[in-house]
């Protein structure tokens, strides 16, 4: 399932808007605040997917029957640059267990790249429901190789990708190579993916636009 959050009216195009424009994203607290809001749609429209069981609740005046999760989700994010997107997650799985990978891309001189992962964080997510955070779905490369590292610690039941902007070629790439049962939740989704795997128009470096530039690796 691929879901385009700017499909219908709503503010997830406001924020968007923002977070390309290049006289607004320089402001990274608004930009990560921006990100933010994204992943908290995100949260409540992929919360509507989830099991849920009948609990009883004493309030002062009764009893109420109330619907509530069955299982809290994994929230897995890509550092850095996906902190901020996670966090708008996290506003609304609050009960949630975490997950962190490091993966960047480690350019070489002829202008390709090959995908390092250096670090991960993660509880047990055997038969869990993970939300997987990445502001940018380009190539889809890292988040491939995320999955297949996700995959090696246990089963996911389900895995839900959070990007802020997709590319198609991106989304076609993760279909064909992670054979999870996955869905795609998209702030907004591009066609055009440059040689060199950037997105057109896309928004810039997201990592350097929500912490600073960092040296090139």
């Amino acid at each position: 399932m691929i879901v385009n959050l700017s499909s219908t009216n709503s503010l997830v195009g406001e924020w968007l808007s923002e977070i390309r424009s290049v006289e607004v994203q320089t402001d990274r607290m608004r930009f990560r605040r921006n990100m933010e809001r994204v992943g908290e749609i995100a949260a409540y429209e992929i919360s509507k997917t989830l099991e849920y069981e009948e609990k009883e609740i004493q309030t002062p005046l009764g009893i109420a029957n109330c619907r509530v999760l069955k299982q809290q989700p994994v929230l897995a994010t890509i550092l850095r640059a996906g902190l901020a997107l996670h966090q708008g997650l996290v506003n609304y799985f609050d009960k949630a267990d975490h997950a962190f990978i490091s993966a960047y891309r480690k350019h070489k001189h002829d202008g390709t790249f090959d995908i390092n992962l250096e670090y991960v964080s993660s509880p047990a997510i055997d038969g869990q429901v993970i939300i997987l955070s990445d502001p940018m779905l380009a190539t889809g490369a890292s988040l491939v190789k995320t999955i297949e590292h996700l995959n090696s610690l246990g089963k996911p039941k389900h895995i839900h990708l959070v990007v802020a902007i997709a590319c198609t070629v991106g989304i076609e790439y993760v279909q064909r190579h992670a054979d999870n049962n996955l869905s795609i939740w998209a702030g907004d989704i591009d066609d055009e993916l440059t040689a060199k795997g950037y997105i057109v128009p896309g928004l810039g470096d997201a990592g350097d636009l929500a912490f600073g530039n960092k040296i090139q690796q």
